[in-house]
């Protein structure tokens, strides 16, 4: 591995998983799937709302995904440019982390920290200086552990308490 612990490359093993950038089509639908099993699933978000415009491929979004023999164990994105725009207070120098989820089977092996960083290597491969998220406020902890800082009040989304969060990269 080369660079820095905390900047793993785009496609690295890590404790028997690979990250990666999802640049195909069945990489794609991996990412759709650990999301449904997430988000729609355990958490019961509908799932009309879970899918959105920036998961249509050409829109400015990268689509990460951990992968290990027994299949895919978490995906995130991260929107960048006009994509970011209505997340990030219209700052096109921050792009916005979203959609982090990794299936109940694969927590606690560091997946989820792992694709907040592959993420912030693509923020920084394109020119990024900061990522903001809106975390869902029991994740708050996690996110402070990997730098992030809250700000503004608690709002909901999908009926799910969440705080904004940024950190600099």
């Amino acid at each position: 591995m080369t660079g820095h612990a905390e900047h793993p490359p785009k496609d690295v093993a890590l404790g028997g998983y690979a990250v990666r950038e999802a640049t195909d089509p069945a990489d794609r639908e991996a990412c759709f799937t650990v999301r449904k099993e997430v988000f729609v699933v355990e958490q019961r978000v509908p799932q009309e709302i879970e899918y959105d415009a920036y998961d249509a491929e050409g829109a400015d979004t990268i689509h990460v995904l951990a992968v290990g023999p027994e299949g895919p164990l978490g995906t995130g994105r991260l929107l960048y440019g006009p994509a970011a725009a209505g997340k990030t207070g219209g700052d096109p120098s921050v792009g916005s982390l979203g959609r982090l989820a990794v299936t109940a089977a694969a927590r606690g092996r560091g997946v989820g920290a792992a694709l907040v960083r592959a993420i912030e290597s693509a923020a920084r491969e394109r020119g990024l200086s900061a990522v903001d998220l809106h975390a869902q406020t029991h994740a708050l902890a996690f996110y402070e552990r990997l730098g992030y800082e809250a700000y503004g009040p608690e709002f909901p989304d999908a009926g799910i308490p969440h705080r904004a969060m940024r950190r600099a990269l």
